[in-house]
């Protein structure tokens, strides 16, 4: 069974990024960056996204004293995780079109 995913804040922010190149191969260093989170935070949602099948990972194959750098993870989206990470974007957006436009439309009443 697939763990259900939270659609919080930090993971939202995790599959924007993705999503901008859904294609690519990350390290966990740009998802960072372009998420705006932590390692502490980023590295848990990996692995949550990992284990409902959005993203997959694995280690690059490279001999890390020839590159002078520790061997990386790379992340890539799943043909699943992109439709279901776009759906939940879509449904994330147009609940808060409705919620902004309920509270603007309630303003402009008042």
């Amino acid at each position: 069974m697939v763990p259900e995913l939270r659609m919080t804040t930090p993971v939202r922010r995790v599959i924007s990024a993705l999503l901008t190149d859904p294609a690519a191969e990350w390290y966990g260093l740009d998802l960072m960056r372009d998420a705006g989170l932590a390692s502490g935070t980023l590295y848990p949602i990996l692995v949550r996204l990992e284990r409902a099948g959005w993203v997959s990972s694995h280690w690059e194959d490279t001999d890390p004293v020839i590159e002078d750098r520790p061997t990386r993870r790379r992340y890539r989206m799943t043909p699943l995780g992109v439709t279901d990470a776009r759906r939940e974007v879509a449904l994330l957006r147009r609940q808060h079109n409705r919620l902004t436009g309920a509270v603007i439309g309630k303003a402009q009443r008042t």
